[in-house]
């Protein structure tokens, strides 16, 4: 019921998730991300603890495809799970339940993932990380959002759509970028309007003299 993309930006390092579905409230459920740790995001019938666990297994230092089995094997709803990681080196772990309703599946790659489930076919997934490789020119936030629009425009969720939410984790303890449409005829559009708001030269002054640890 949901498509996403876990991303480590290159150049400043930064984690993201990008999340859209027809659910309500995706973003409060789906996303996990610390700053210089990694990223996560556990959809299809949730299991937010897989996310939880996720970030505290990267956080003590474990490898991300032992730490998706150990996650995944000691999770009795595994079948019905979908949950994607990336570390603080890019690397990338996946996993698809076997009863997750079609068409259900990811794609890993160096320094994103993404993955999706009761999409409109596999052209889901594979557009949308097209369309983050060939957005490599853009801020890191936008070419987040360019996946979820490619998703989106490749069929996306096969019931329709609802929600839509934006989580970077850049050098502070707090997000660098955390906005969400919890309930929206047309999500990505109001998604994107609101991202703008936070981009105003007001904004970005404001955000530049909130406190650093130190």
């Amino acid at each position: 019921m949901t498509f996403s993309i876990v991303a480590r930006d290159p150049d400043s390092g930064f984690f993201g998730v990008a999340i859209a579905s027809k659910f309500i409230a995706v973003g409060a459920y789906c996303i996990h991300a610390a700053n210089g740790i990694g990223a996560a995001s556990s959809q299809a019938k949730v299991n937010p603890y897989l996310g939880i666990d996720a970030i505290k297994g990267l956080t003590g230092g474990q490898e991300v495809e032992p730490l998706l089995a150990k996650l995944t094997g000691a999770d009795e709803g595994r079948d019905i799970r979908q949950v994607h990681i990336i570390d603080s080196n890019g690397k990338t772990a996946a996993w698809t339940g076997a009863e997750c309703i079609d068409w259900a599946g990811h794609k890993t790659n160096d320094g994103f993932s993404v993955a999706g489930n009761m999409l409109a076919g596999p052209q889901v997934i594979a557009q949308m990380a097209t369309a983050y490789q060939e957005a490599s020119n853009l801020d890191f936030a936008l070419r987040l959002l360019a996946a979820l629009d490619a998703g989106e425009a490749a069929g996306g969720d096969k019931r329709g759509k609802q929600s839509a939410a934006i989580y970077i984790a850049g050098e502070r303890e707090y997000a660098e970028l955390d906005l969400r449409v919890d309930d929206h005829t047309d999500p990505l559009p109001e998604l994107k309007r609101i991202f703008d708001l936070t981009q105003t030269e007001h904004m970005l002054g404001f955000r530049a003299q909130m406190p650093r640890r130190g």
